[in-house]
């Protein structure tokens, strides 16, 4: 290679240098990007194949299965009978798979099968909620439980992946029909007060009665211990009698609960 007279490359010779120069930059480049392509590759291949993620900086996978919680994103509404009310109910998913995964592999097939599932709970909400009045929403919630514990687990296939959940739900009524049951609720609670109030008492006499006799039985020989006996036994069966009354009344309060024995009219 002759340089010029003054001493500069030739022009020939400063472009085979650039040329040269260019072609190990673009050389390293592609080296470098392909090495990342690499790397990056393996993480994704990892990924998918459920394998520790390359580099020591990789958290360790978590023991045992993983299990997502997931809710429905919107209460289910049901039409009751009549088609005029309805029931809401909150529905909750656990997601897993016999098979360890990933989370993230695990959350998309989470979002891939939950809007079957939650198809799948509303016809079981449906077809028990169609003869129920709008008000029932416990009977309706028992119902849903007892459909769900026939069968806890559903299991749902992509390839020869399979995932599983497992569905729980709770009642709600309809706020439209809430403030025609308030007055009834109220008249519930000030019958179930009296009636415990009732009951304590009726259960306190019979048990002072019982007591009494038990201290009257030793002295029996004498008339007017024998008769104030006797009253306390009468007293006792009567205490007895309205603990049924009160318990029969409690399974079936359409009545007026039964009053206490001394508030009853004594038979002429």
């Amino acid at each position: 290679m002759t340089d010029a007279p003054d001493g500069r490359p030739r022009p020939a010779d400063q472009w085979r240098h650039r040329g040269i120069r260019g072609l190990t930059v673009a050389r390293d480049v592609s080296v470098r990007g392909w090495r990342w392509w690499a790397r990056t590759w393996d993480r994704l291949v990892a990924a998918l194949q459920d394998e520790a993620p390359v580099g020591s900086a990789a958290d360790p996978s978590p023991s045992g299965p993983l299990v997502e919680q997931r809710d429905a994103p919107r209460l289910i509404a049901v039409p009751a009978r009549g088609y005029v009310y309805s029931f809401h109910i909150r529905a909750t998913f656990a997601w897993s798979s016999p098979v360890s995964l990933r989370s993230e592999v695990l959350s998309w097939y989470v979002r891939y099968f939950q809007p079957t599932a939650v198809q799948r709970l509303t016809r079981l909400a449906a077809d028990a909620a169609r003869d129920l009045a709008p008000h029932r929403a416990g009977d309706l919630e028992v119902a849903l439980q007892q459909a769900l514990a026939d069968e806890p687990e559903w299991t749902y296939q992509r390839g020869d992946l399979v995932i599983t959940c497992r569905p729980d739900a709770a009642v709600r009524l309809d706020e439209r029909i809430m403030p025609a049951l308030q007055p009834h609720v109220d008249r519930m609670l000030k019958l179930e007060y009296q009636f415990d109030e009732q009951l304590r008492k009726a259960r306190y006499a019979e048990e002072l009665s019982r007591q009494w006799t038990t201290i009257l039985s030793a002295h029996a020989e004498d008339q007017d211990i024998a008769d104030a006996r006797d009253h306390l036994l009468s007293t006792q069966r009567e205490a007895a009698r309205w603990i049924t009354e009160l318990l029969h009344h409690r399974a079936d309060p359409v009545n007026t609960p039964p009053a206490p024995p001394h508030q009853r009219p004594t038979p002429t």
